[in-house]
């Protein structure tokens, strides 16, 4: 592969690919009103995960590309959490019959802001709304600056076994230049307080691209991570984006890398996380070989979502609180990001529903063949056209398809399109041959690399 080509394509902003099609695309045409019909359209078969988001923070780390407010006082939040819990009794409710459900995730902004009792709460709640059984996933984020013994007691007791931890770098001139200072014995002591809590799963964000970045300081980061042997680990490449996040006007443009260091940060890490002994899953996630998402990865049933690659391989996913994001079998639908209007719109009816979109046919096609792309670095066009009754021909003849494989970015079989291992980093820019809606959006997407 030509390293200019490469370099080129690393440059790119394009989507994701945890949907399809992108949060850009949705419209106001899904309401509140489509999403009530929509639950109560669900039948009893499918299963559920369960997203509840938690859009708040103590300190704003100036990198950060997520929804979320700090906030110093407590009373504002536990306020926030009544409220989700009556959209939690709403949704319920327009479904006719308890969702069996065996992922539960707690995202933010920073879950474990809400106190211990209040967490509990919640976690009684969704076990009495819905059919939550006992070998459930029940995932949480956690700020490692942040978390206390009590809380932790409260996660154990609450039924979590999976926590992901913010580390994002151990560096500390990165440290000071993205206003995340975390040293590394406050997250050796997190992971303690979880493992004596009985959460084992413990799982690490790291982030390439940052302000002062190094490929030596994240070789070191990457060391530094194999002492608390996580369970996984996901890689993210910073995503630059001041004029959607103005708070990022805060970090130092100049002393970010350019997009070939950023390859070769995030092939540094890879390089010491494989010696480690992890398994590469996709393109940014790496898991222990016992990890259930290497043996997902090793059987072909690798999934992709909100949160990244996961072995959830559920029907439906409902989303709780701002800004949140569901996805049922008819479409797609987004919460009110503001907490203030989410609220009150729960206050009114229920429901904060604000926008969606409802899957086409040819959505639906080439979202099956962006995941197993995106998951499997390889994917079967022909058999995947043949399941959806159409003819894979327009999509193999793609022009942007034709453009990546003359480059050496992916090869083809017959109807089988491949990604070689030396550009695993860019499946994103493959994926992006089969992206109907590409250059459309409005929304400015992170580099490829």
């Amino acid at each position: 592969m030509n390293e200019d080509k490469a370099s080129a394509y690393g440059d790119e902003r394009l989507p994701r690919y945890t949907s399809y099609p992108t949060a850009p695309h949705f419209s106001d045409a899904v309401t509140a009103d489509v999403y009530a019909r929509w639950l109560g359209e669900l039948s009893p078969d499918l299963s559920a995960s369960l997203y509840l988001h938690v859009p708040f923070c103590r300190q704003m780390c100036w990198y950060c590309g997520c929804n979320t407010t700090v906030m110093r006082s407590d009373a504002p939040i536990s306020a926030y959490v009544a409220e989700l819990c009556r959209e939690i009794d709403t949704v319920a409710g327009c479904v006719p019959h308890p969702l069996t459900v065996g992922h539960v995730h707690f995202g933010g902004g920073t879950p474990t802001i809400v106190a211990p009792h209040e967490f509990l709460a919640l976690m009684a709640l969704l076990r009495r709304r819905f059919d939550l059984g006992p070998d459930a996933e029940v995932a949480v984020e956690i700020d490692p600056r942040r978390l206390e013994r009590p809380m932790a007691q409260a996660l154990g007791e609450g039924g979590v076994n999976r926590a992901s931890l913010g580390v994002q770098s151990f560096d500390p001139v990165v440290q000071q230049a993205i206003n995340r200072v975390q040293s590394y014995a406050v997250t050796a002591a997190s992971v303690e307080m979880l493992h004596e809590a009985g959460i084992t799963a413990v799982n690490f964000d790291l982030i390439y691209g940052l302000p002062h970045q190094t490929v030596q300081s994240c070789r070191e980061t990457a060391r530094q991570c194999l002492a608390l042997r996580p369970a996984r680990l996901s890689v993210f490449g910073y995503a630059h984006v001041p004029s959607f996040k103005p708070h990022q006007r805060l970090i130092d443009e100049a002393a970010l890398p350019n997009g070939a260091e950023r390859r070769r940060q995030a092939e540094a890490i890879a390089e010491v996380l494989c010696a480690g002994g992890y398994r590469r899953i996709g393109f940014d996630h790496y898991a222990l070989p016992d990890d259930e998402l290497s043996i997902a990865e090793r059987e072909g049933r690798l999934h992709r979502n909100f949160q990244g690659y996961t072995s959830d391989a559920c029907d439906v996913l409902v989303g709780f609180g701002a800004s949140a994001i569901g996805r049922l079998p008819q479409g797609y639908v987004q919460n009110e990001p503001l907490p203030r209007r989410y609220s009150r719109l729960i206050g009114e009816r229920g429901l904060a529903t604000v926008k969606g979109y409802a899957l086409t046919a040819d959505d639906r096609l080439r979202a099956d063949i962006i995941e197993r792309l995106m998951c499997d670095l390889a994917v079967d066009v022909g058999a995947i056209c043949a399941r959806h009754g159409t003819d894979p021909a327009p999509l193999m003849n793609a022009p942007r398809l034709g453009d990546v494989v003359r480059d050496g970015l992916a090869r083809i079989e017959g109807h089988v399109v491949r990604v070689p291992d030396e550009a695993r980093f860019l499946v994103r820019t493959i994926a992006a041959a089969f992206d109907a809606y590409l250059g459309q959006g409005g929304r400015a997407h992170s580099r490829a690399v």
